[in-house]
């Protein structure tokens, strides 16, 4: 993209003491474009989230938001923010529509109290005191209030934990309108298939440095594809071929493995192909592909790689804050 980003981080750091916990992080999100950190926990999503949000000044680089400093010179953009924060800490005695209603006062242009409750299935519990909800309904709560002023920039920290698949993906459903309507979406989520089905881009951090970012497609086309299956004879008997008895597989990653039951499990570069090849391999010495499984990389595979050698290549990250 060549327009202006509307999230800019240029060289972003941020200490608890002596501990850095983002360690010089470059990024940017583009007007109705949604980015997704992702990272165990410890990696440093909620600590730059925080700088960009302007719950915390950075302690080295630059951060800007809207063209502006969000920690400096927050009055001139809150009004187009839309925060939704893991905990929000509602009082317990108000009733949702009252908590809504008190939320409402401190927006300039803010949506109805009915219409923003409905968008999140939750008009029915209007008369609900806060402390009787559960743990689901308080992030739909939580989304309510940080999507009922119409934000040009919307933060979404962990947005469906604890909500059931249908509400996770009504949430979806909420957030991808409000993309397509033009806002700019930075979300932190420990579910993959979520980052799968609403971001453009993805940000890998490991120990407060972001180790890769791009689409989905991107960085599943780093790792190698998967390929499982029990060698049989015709007769359905397990057998046990040695790897030498192969055929060659121009794409295969490392050595494939056979168990004693025949199992064959392989990864590759080159799926058509070798798949192609072991399948003719097969049908010429009257063999049996049991159980075939061959599928190309994910993004869960390609997270946990990248986990593994992230946590190799950093500095200890023990004492990270999340």
């Amino acid at each position: 993209m060549t327009s202006q980003p509307i999230v800019s981080v240029r060289g972003a750091r941020r200490r608890y003491g002596s501990f850095e916990a983002v360690r010089g992080v470059d990024l940017d999100v583009h007007r109705g474009e949604l980015v997704a950190l992702l990272g165990t926990n410890g990696a440093g999503k909620t600590s730059l989230v925080e700088l960009v949000e302007g719950l915390a000044p950075a302690d080295g680089g630059e951060v800007r938001v809207l063209g502006h400093d969000p920690y400096r010179e927050r009055r001139r953009i809150v009004g187009s923010l839309g925060i939704m924060l893991q905990s929000a800490g509602f009082s317990g005695d108000l009733t949702v529509a009252e908590t809504a209603r008190t939320w409402a006062g401190t927006l300039t242009r803010p949506r109805a109290v009915d219409e923003v409750l409905r968008a999140v299935d939750m008009a029915h519990r209007a008369d609900v005191r806060v402390a009787s909800l559960s743990g689901g309904e308080k992030r739909r709560l939580d989304l309510a209030l940080a999507t009922m002023g119409d934000p040009e920039v919307l933060f979404l920290d962990e947005p469906t934990t604890g909500l059931d698949p249908e509400s996770r993906r009504a949430t979806w459903r909420l957030v991808q309108g409000m993309l397509a309507a033009g806002t700019t979406v930075l979300l932190t989520t420990h579910y993959l298939e979520e980052a799968e089905q609403l971001a453009d881009r993805i940000a890998i951090l490991q120990g407060g440095r972001i180790v890769r970012s791009g689409t989905v497609a991107d960085i599943v086309a780093a790792e190698p594809a998967r390929l499982e299956c029990v060698v049989r004879g015709r007769d359905g008997g397990a057998l046990a071929p040695a790897v030498a008895d192969l055929p060659v597989l121009a794409g295969v990653v490392g050595a494939p493995d056979i168990d004693h039951t025949g199992r064959l499990r392989l990864r590759t570069t080159a799926l058509q192909d070798d798949l192609y090849t072991l399948l003719q391999w097969a049908d010429a010495r009257q063999l049996r592909l049991d159980d075939l499984d061959a599928r190309s990389a994910s993004l869960e595979q390609a997270f946990l790689a990248m986990d593994g050698a992230g946590t190799r290549a950093v500095d200890d990250t023990s004492e990270v804050a999340a």
